[in-house]
């Protein structure tokens, strides 16, 4: 497989890479002047490109070819409660993967793991460190976002712009039978390892959140929304 790197620029014509990208590059790789590597800007550009330099903090490279992919759509979020064990990590990883536009902390009510004082921060650094690294690792043209740490209220006030989709094994509606309205970014919220709480579900369900069931089995954590979203690529033709 080509090595895929964020270029810190990235033109028609040349691209740049710096600091941790490079160093990787240069020290990990052993990247030579006259190989050719394959980089994007995180934004849709992808290039392929050939090194023209390579230093410890600056790898320069000549542009072979460059194309422009189109943002996804619809918009998918993945909501994933914290968990312990590294089970959070898992799911975050595999979703961006499979090609989730974001994911969001949440700090729902049965979870064990909590963020609080600096563990925000660096929790949040954490989770971007992964899903940088798997966004690379799956040479996805547009690059996930993490977005900061959520309480119940966020995770329901996003419901006024989108679609909410809560994984719950007891839901009636199943996940492949839920009216997904074209148009709006689709969020799916996936609870700890104890699930959503009562009192949850019905904040959510009260602001227009779908309870949905992905089948006859439970999973954990880290694998619910990985499924949930492989699922909805069928459905919604997510991968072309």
């Amino acid at each position: 497989m080509a090595h895929f790197y964020l270029a810190s620029s990235l033109t028609a014509d040349a691209a740049r890479l710096t600091g941790e990208e490079a160093r990787h590059a240069a020290q990990v790789s052993r990247l030579r002047v006259g190989e050719r590597i394959v980089v994007g800007d995180g934004r849709g550009r992808v290039a392929d490109a050939e090194a023209t330099a390579v230093g410890r903090d600056l790898v320069e490279l000549a542009v072979l070819a460059l194309r422009e992919e189109p943002a996804p759509a619809p918009r998918v979020v993945l909501v994933q409660a914290l968990a312990k064990g590294g089970r959070d990590e898992a799911a975050i990883q595999a979703a961006t993967e499979l090609g989730v536009a974001a994911v969001v902390p949440w700090s729902a009510a049965r979870s064990v793991t909590r963020w609080t004082g600096g563990k925000v921060d660096s929790g949040v650094a954490r989770w971007a460190s992964i899903v940088r690294e798997a966004g690379k690792q799956s040479m996805r043209p547009w690059a996930a976002e993490v977005l900061p740490l959520a309480s119940t209220a966020d995770v329901a006030a996003m419901a006024a712009d989108a679609t909410v989709l809560l994984l719950e094994p007891t839901a009636e509606v199943r996940l492949l039978d839920a009216t997904v309205p074209e148009g709006r970014d689709l969020v799916l919220v996936v609870g700890p390892e104890g699930g959503i709480a009562p009192e949850e579900l019905d904040r959510l369900t009260a602001v227009g959140a779908t309870p949905v069931r992905l089948g006859p089995l439970v999973l954990r954590t880290s694998t619910a929304g990985p499924a949930a979203l492989a699922a909805l690529a069928a459905k919604l033709d997510l991968w072309p």
